[in-house]
């Protein structure tokens, strides 16, 4: 685990509150917008950041992100134009963790080596590809280590025990949990995972828990604190709010609020 999602995780901890963790698609609906709206939400309370770079394919994706990565590849963003704009967000804003979601495809077209390393240059923490399952993902585990970055993987909502334990072996800075199958959005909302697997990622040494896909609502924040999550990643929910205009900073405050159990 990174120093940065170390620090974070034993703060939220040491404040008995949950991390939330706003995702954007870099670039959407242009660069400068992008940096404007990732600045504020640091402001609005964010812990984290976890940003994606746009694909034209995004298969893992709801239309919601898919409009916001075509909205980013109309403005002409590209890969290297996404790496420039982490590091402007790195640059001001030095401490808190920044994590990259990406498909193999970009990773593959940069070359695995040299994508990590430019993602480190440009002050990310970690990288999920979200295409990547546990068994193909030794590669770009392996090239993370070699440049610093933590290799971010997923929890399905199905996996059994031995996947639990895998992935928590494999894994570094946190384990993305999946709060449903299917793919991003707010039309559905997130099922809290049970206890009983969350310890179970604790006690095989895994990183802390964080709770995606169908995060919209406080309640949604308070409930995966209940089932013992370390926090939350809103998506589809805080996009659409803020291409829709509907005041999503006091929408993501209220998430940050549930998470520390004031709301």
């Amino acid at each position: 685990m990174s120093a940065r999602y170390e620090r974070m995780f034993a703060a939220c901890a040491e404040r008995d509150e949950g991390a939330v963790i706003p995702f954007l698609m870099l670039g959407d609906p242009d660069s400068e917008t992008s940096i404007a709206r990732i600045n504020k939400l640091v402001a609005a309370g964010a812990h984290a950041l976890e940003l994606g770079i746009p694909f034209s394919d995004p298969v893992a994706d709801g239309p919601v992100i898919v409009a916001a990565a075509n909205r980013a590849l109309t403005a002409g963003v590209t890969p290297a134009r996404c790496f420039e704009l982490v590091a402007q967000v790195r640059a001001r804003h030095p401490d808190i963790p920044i994590g990259l979601l990406v498909y193999a495809n970009l990773v593959f077209a940069r070359g695995i080596d040299a994508f990590y390393r430019d993602a480190a240059v440009a002050g990310v923490d970690s990288v999920l590809v979200a295409d990547v399952p546990l068994r193909e993902s030794v590669p770009f585990r392996a090239a993370a280590v070699k440049h610093g970055v933590a290799h971010v993987l997923i929890l399905p909502p199905d996996a059994n025990d031995k996947t639990i334990v895998a992935v928590a072996k494999a894994g570094a800075a946190y384990t993305y949990v999946l709060g449903r199958a299917g793919v991003t959005g707010a039309d559905r909302a997130a099922a809290m995972p049970a206890r009983e697997r969350l310890e179970l990622l604790a006690q095989a040494g895994g990183p802390p828990p964080v709770i995606g896909f169908g995060i919209s609502k406080p309640e949604h924040a308070h409930a995966a604190r209940a089932a013992g999550a370390a926090g939350v990643i809103v998506g589809s929910a805080l996009i659409g709010w803020l291409h829709d205009g509907n005041d999503a900073a006091a929408r993501f405050v209220k998430l940050v609020e549930a998470a520390r159990g004031t709301q």
